[in-house]
């Protein structure tokens, strides 16, 4: 059976006006495809606004945390009086609200009575938006006559228990998918399921990460086997900047896997970073489009996608950076420094987005999110204690305020002069190469720039290497 998965993204989904044209385009899609499952985020800004209340309780503060549970009641409140007819469908769906709204109360009203709030309970606060709004779409299909249910993914995706950034566990995922919606599918009934959340094998309600719904698009994707998976978002496709920074930034037409990876890895906000990992496993082409202007085609996302020679696609950048140094020229030859550098990473939970090291061996560099590098440049001095007391190692040292920039285009791997041009355009702009890295998939090239070189760096590349060079 022909199978579609789509999901709407939080603006597809934060006002009437918004769920109104995302009802739309569910029904205009319903004839084509013989099963379709429709993945919806909460309202924009609901997430922030539940996370905001959970902290604000646990920090003592009861009238902000009230103020917001008042103001989330009364938003949702207004888009159901704004999307359905007065009768008992609208009466339901408000007592719906009203419970989960309640069930806010009550979480805020113990975390602020225990000083607290744990990460277990913030993904159950958090995930509140997802599981009011697919109750609020799965009703205004149902009053037009589209048999619509919404499913709670806690019913669905099994995960482990890191709370705030769960992953999923895919064969009894799969296996509860298959029971849980099969019958329902084949009966034609559209299932609005909820984003960025999910629940371990004993039904404790985790999330996925922000930005999860596409996650949760790409997971039901897989299980069931579908043909294509469609993210609806608010702009016309992956582009090939962010047009807020670069106003003549185009949609890209199509993109491979790995080149969509590197993009949301490296701070492209059209997709979760994670969102590929599923597909690739089936093969399934991913497309991205805008609910506000469904005429447009937007991105294929697939396997392979036609890559002109040299053609670099997309220039991206990844704000709140630290560079964390080790340098010694005593570290030449020593075997180990790098294995116990970055166990020292490790055991601070921080991410390493990139990492260069000079054919010296006296220097190790490498990028980390800036709220973790003090302790992990505290981590790494107390693992290299002994060498910076012999000299081996002189300093371990982080400079703040930097900025990846990437550029990404498989095409790249077959042509030469990429890099030569890109230093062109940054040395034309006074633009300082902090340090370099490259895969050796050779679909990426990732500079470090200071913060605030940042954008007239993303600028000179895609004027003069993607918009003059395409």
């Amino acid at each position: 059976m022909s199978t579609l998965v789509m999901k709407f993204g939080g603006t597809s989904v934060g006002s009437a006006e918004a769920i109104g044209q995302t009802v739309d385009i569910v029904q205009e899609y319903i004839q084509d495809w013989e099963c379709l499952v429709v993945v919806v985020s909460a309202m924009s800004g609901a997430t922030d606004a539940l996370a905001q209340g959970a902290q604000a309780a646990a920090s003592g503060d009861d009238q902000a945390y009230r103020a917001i549970v008042a103001g989330l009641r009364t938003r949702h409140h207004e888009v159901v009086d704004t999307l359905l007819d007065r009768g008992n469908e609208h009466i339901r769906l408000l007592a719906t609200v009203d419970r989960y709204i309640d069930e806010l109360a009550a979480f805020c009203y113990s975390i602020h009575i225990l000083g607290e709030v744990t990460t277990r309970a913030m993904d159950a606060v958090t995930s509140l938006g997802e599981r009011i709004n697919a109750r609020v779409v799965a009703a205004v299909l149902h009053q037009r006559g589209v048999r619509g249910k919404a499913v709670d993914a806690t019913e669905l995706i099994i995960t482990d228990d890191k709370f705030q950034n769960a992953a999923p566990l895919m064969d009894a995922t799969r296996a509860r998918v298959s029971d849980r919606l099969s019958r329902e599918l084949d009966d034609g009934i559209v299932l609005i399921v909820t984003g960025f959340i999910g629940a371990t094998e004993e039904g404790v309600t985790t999330t996925l990460g922000r930005g999860g719904s596409d996650y949760t698009a790409a997971i039901l994707g897989d299980c069931l086997d579908a043909d294509e998976i469609w993210t609806w978002t608010d702009v016309d496709g992956v582009m090939t900047a962010d047009p807020r920074i670069a106003p003549d930034a185009r949609v890209i037409p199509q993109l491979s896997y790995s080149e969509v990876s590197e993009l949301a890895y490296f701070g492209a906000k059209v997709l979760h970073p994670k969102t590929i990992l599923p597909t690739i496993r089936r093969g399934i082409p991913l497309w991205v489009k805008n609910t506000f202007n469904p005429a447009c085609p937007g991105t294929r996302i697939a396997r392979e996608a036609e890559s002109a020679n040299g053609e670099v696609k997309a220039v991206t950048a990844i704000e709140g950076m630290s560079m964390v140094t080790v340098e010694g020229r005593g570290m030449m030859g020593v075997p180990g420094i790098a294995a116990r550098t970055f166990s020292a990473v490790a055991s601070q939970g921080a991410s390493v987005l990139m990492i260069s090291q000079a054919s010296s061996e006296q220097s190790i560099c490498f990028i980390i999110p800036t709220q973790t590098s003090p302790l992990v440049v505290s981590a790494i001095e107390e693992e290299m204690a002994l060498e910076l007391a012999r000299r081996d190692v002189d300093r371990v040292w982080s400079l703040d305020d930097v900025v990846i920039v990437t550029i990404v285009g498989a095409g790249m791997r077959d042509a030469s002069g990429i890099a030569a041009r890109v230093f062109s355009a940054l040395s034309r702009g006074n633009i300082n190469i902090i340090a370099i890295a490259q895969g050796s998939s050779e679909c990426s090239i990732s500079l470090v720039v200071a913060a605030d070189a940042a954008t007239d760096a993303v600028r000179q590349i895609h004027t003069e290497v993607i918009i003059d060079g395409g």
